[in-house]
């Protein structure tokens, strides 16, 4: 593998397990922070720490970087590694590297977003031992130079052509996690009250439930979850959770937004059914043959009979 010169802009917990596993695949990085006592402790270390940069080296901050970009003869890929919403990339640091450098992305420099799925107590074993790498860019030699850089260390690989994509994966990811430790600690409320313990009870759902067990199930957006079982157990326990005087708000947002999106999806299925009426009644008054035109229900029926 060919060696790259890398300036990581940023130096905590996820740039320096970054940088490391790029120094430690032979890579010439060097490290950027504003805070002088983490690059001392990063000089310790023996790495190349800095708090300023030229593009022999990187000063904090997308300004900083697109001034240095601007007094670079060499072409530069910045890529962000942040959590940030989606359409970061693209819209503040794109506009604030093209005006501090007066070069335009992906022309004057590459620009790319690859967000990290590090943990704080593992971050450097994480990045040298990924199972998932994500890269986004609008220019197809950016996201080919990145999984080139990137495929070495293994996992899975998705990239996009849309960095607002690859930032939504994080923000998703990350909310996913959230809302499933919110979940069982809404349960554990149920089970206190009711006395029993809900560790070996969520062990048995964690290998039980098709939403655990399952990748492809649920995730399909604008199809609401439908049939008999879902909708009758998750109104019946918010009604048992009353009864024992546990507020389950959680659970009440999960019904609350179903039920939001059984009605945009019955009102599309509604207009689309409209319309097809009208044509079939068009094309039977010019005499030509008409096709009947069934509208699907959109409800994922992921449920046990």
């Amino acid at each position: 593998m060919q060696s790259s010169r890398i300036f990581i802009v940023g130096s905590g917990v996820v740039g320096a397990a970054t940088g490391g596993g790029f120094r430690d695949a032979g890579h010439d990085v060097t490290f950027i922070d504003i805070n002088e006592a983490r690059v001392e402790e990063l000089k310790g270390r023996g790495w190349d720490a800095r708090t300023e940069i030229d593009l022999t080296a990187f000063t904090a901050g997308t300004a900083s970087v697109g001034r240095a970009l601007k007094g670079s003869a060499a072409r530069h890929t910045v890529v962000v590694r942040s959590t940030v919403p989606p359409g970061t990339t693209e819209g503040l640091v794109k506009d604030t590297l093209e005006e501090n450098s007066g070069l335009v992305a992906n022309e004057g420099f590459g620009l790319a977003s690859n967000p990290e799925f590090l943990r704080a107590v593992s971050a450097a074993e994480d990045f040298a031992n990924p199972w998932m790498t994500v890269i986004a860019s609008r220019d197809p030699q950016v996201v080919e130079r990145l999984r080139a850089l990137l495929a070495p260390f293994g996992g899975e690989m998705r990239t996009f052509s849309n960095p607002a994509e690859a930032e939504f994966v994080k923000c998703a990811h990350n909310i996913f996690n959230a809302t499933k430790i919110s979940f069982w600690n809404e349960m554990w409320l149920v089970a206190q009250k009711l006395g029993v313990d809900l560790d070996p009870i969520a062990a048995t759902v964690a290998r039980s439930a098709e939403g655990s067990i399952n990748p492809e199930y649920g995730i399909r957006g604008g199809a609401p979850y439908g049939g008999v079982c879902l909708p009758k157990d998750t109104q019946g326990f918010l009604g048992f959770a009353k009864t024992i005087d546990v507020d389950m708000p959680l659970l009440s947002a999960v019904v609350e937004t179903n039920d939001r999106l059984a009605a945009i999806v019955s009102e599309e299925v509604d207009t689309a059914t409209h319309a097809a009426s009208h044509a079939q009644l068009r094309q039977a008054a010019s005499g030509k043959e008409t096709t009947a035109v069934a509208a699907g229900s959109g409800q994922q029926q992921h449920e046990p009979a």
